[in-house]
């Protein structure tokens, strides 16, 4: 998928990770084949959050690179296994990277992160744009939903964490004027987002 611009500045692409194999459903592996990366640009920086080269990097280079000409660039890992392409872009851009793991560690251009130890996870959050970028805790469910990711997910985190607990560490988000919520897997929401947000992060009813 070519890069398309969600707002002034931001943008979102996919592209098939190498590494995919079908997986079981529910399972570690169960993850579409085509995952999400981002571009958040102002006049003087452009971040790439988890970013992954498309199979033609021709056409995508030239585009990054009219993105990145006269801005500092940086790229940002949400959890430890999405590199993905980074180093590549570390390497053309002589870019700063980061993981986002001091709390409520400030970026350049105003962008914050929220740190999820228990997940070992960074969520990224643009003010301007009013955007949330999610790594793996968070995955679009279609039809402008979003749901948490599977129960056997939580065992690559940092901790201990039930779906409940993980819930429960998210709804401090809820804060935040939510427009857009972009994740690495399935369908991001482009509007609506606080909703959607919330929805997911509802308690789950005990079972009667």
């Amino acid at each position: 998928m070519e890069p398309e611009e969600l707002t002034h500045g931001l943008w979102r692409w996919s592209a098939p990770h190498p590494d995919w194999q079908p997986g079981a459903p529910g399972s570690p592996e169960d993850w579409p084949r085509e995952v999400g990366s981002a571009l958040f640009q102002t006049s003087a920086t452009a971040l790439f959050v988890d970013p992954q080269l498309p199979s033609d990097t021709k056409p995508f280079w030239r585009w990054a690179d009219a993105c990145c000409a006269g801005r500092a660039v940086a790229v940002l890992t949400t959890i430890a296994f999405h590199s993905r392409s980074r180093d590549a872009f570390i390497e053309r851009y002589g870019a700063v990277s980061y993981d986002g793991t001091d709390d409520e560690q400030i970026l350049p251009g105003g962008i914050q992160c929220f740190p999820i130890p228990s997940r070992g996870e960074t969520l990224v959050w643009l003010a301007r744009d009013r955007t949330l970028i999610t790594g793996d805790a968070i995955l679009g469910a279609g039809n402008g939903g979003l749901r948490l990711c599977p129960e056997s997910w939580l065992d690559h985190g940092g901790e201990a964490i039930t779906l409940e607990g993980l819930r429960g560490q998210l709804r401090a988000l809820l804060v935040l004027p939510i427009e857009r919520v972009l994740v690495s897997h399935g369908d991001s929401v482009l509007g609506g987002g606080h909703a959607a947000l919330s929805a997911a992060l509802a308690p789950v009813a005990a079972a009667a």
